[in-house]
């Protein structure tokens, strides 16, 4: 199996890397040098388009930050629909709209490729040890077809439904994890303020199981000195976190309209997103 991936950034670069471990050509395309440097220090082969690196390719792998990046990959003269052979499964990790993934499958069948809302989740220190999770979206053939590329990487591989299910899933399960990352947050503010440490709050809370193991890895970020959390990378880091999570936030939002749903929490959770990462700009908190 040969593969292509586009985007290298959080997750995708030790996808890639967990890809060329397991014995997986890839060839890969960023729009940063530097992490298409890193990825070909690894073992990857370097593109200079995404039709580039899709071409040849059993898979493509897209992992780019929202809908209009995922659309301008695919598309155009050196878009990966223009470069890849027939026959070829897109696989988008994005967390997209499902409409969106609904409107590229369309125009990947027309170029006789197939494609899959392929979100992930498990973060990028399981991207490394291949405990990722699937959550796909899309025909079954397509799923069998790109087995190997999946299980590099995941140890569980959840298939959803048809095309935009996988991103429905992750849109529900990105959800969970804000909400709890607001728990966290107001929890570690309420027992700082009535003379608790951090640490008890923890360990009370692992003991009865209310405290996860993702919200131990969340709450790490409110330990780090004042100046370390308010540094330029530190903070630089938290705004793309707190965008990301605006943005899945207000997908999650749009979806709950469609399916005319009430979701009075997670309208909450999507205004307070900079207070709760600790991002210091101007009005954001």
């Amino acid at each position: 199996m040969r593969a292509a991936y586009v985007g290298l950034g959080n997750m995708g670069a030790p996808m890639v890397e967990r890809l060329v471990a397991q014995g997986i050509e890839t060839t890969v395309f960023d729009l940063s040098s530097a992490a298409m440097d890193a990825c070909v220090a690894k073992g990857a082969k370097a593109a200079t388009s995404p039709g580039a690196a899709a071409a040849g390719c059993d898979v493509i792998g897209v992992c780019v930050p929202e809908d209009d990046h995922v659309r301008a990959v695919l598309r155009g003269a050196s878009g990966v629909l223009a470069g890849a052979a027939r026959g070829a499964v897109i696989a988008v990790h994005s967390t997209i709209l499902p409409s969106t993934a609904e409107d590229l499958a369309r125009e990947a069948a027309g170029a006789g490729l197939g494609l899959l809302d392929a979100c992930v989740t498990g973060g990028a220190a399981r991207a490394l040890q291949g405990k990722l999770v699937y959550l796909l979206g899309g025909e079954a053939e397509h799923v069998a077809r790109i087995k190997p590329y999946l299980d590099a990487c995941a140890e569980r591989v959840v298939h959803a439904g048809p095309i935009g299910s996988g991103a429905k899933l992750k849109l529900c399960i990105n959800l969970i994890t804000y909400l709890q990352w607001i728990a966290a947050y107001e929890a570690m503010s309420l027992a700082k303020a009535a003379g608790l440490s951090q640490q008890v709050l923890e360990e009370a809370g692992r003991g009865n199981g209310q405290i996860t193991e993702l919200m131990i890895q969340f709450m790490a970020l409110h330990k780090a000195p004042d100046a370390a959390r308010k540094s330029e990378n530190m903070q630089h880091y938290l705004r793309t976190q707190m965008h990301t999570a605006e943005k899945d936030l207000a997908w999650a939002l749009k979806l709950a309209k469609d399916c005319d749903v009430a979701l009075p929490g997670t309208a909450l959770a999507s205004q307070v997103m900079a207070r709760v990462y600790g991002v210091e700009d101007a009005g954001r908190r």
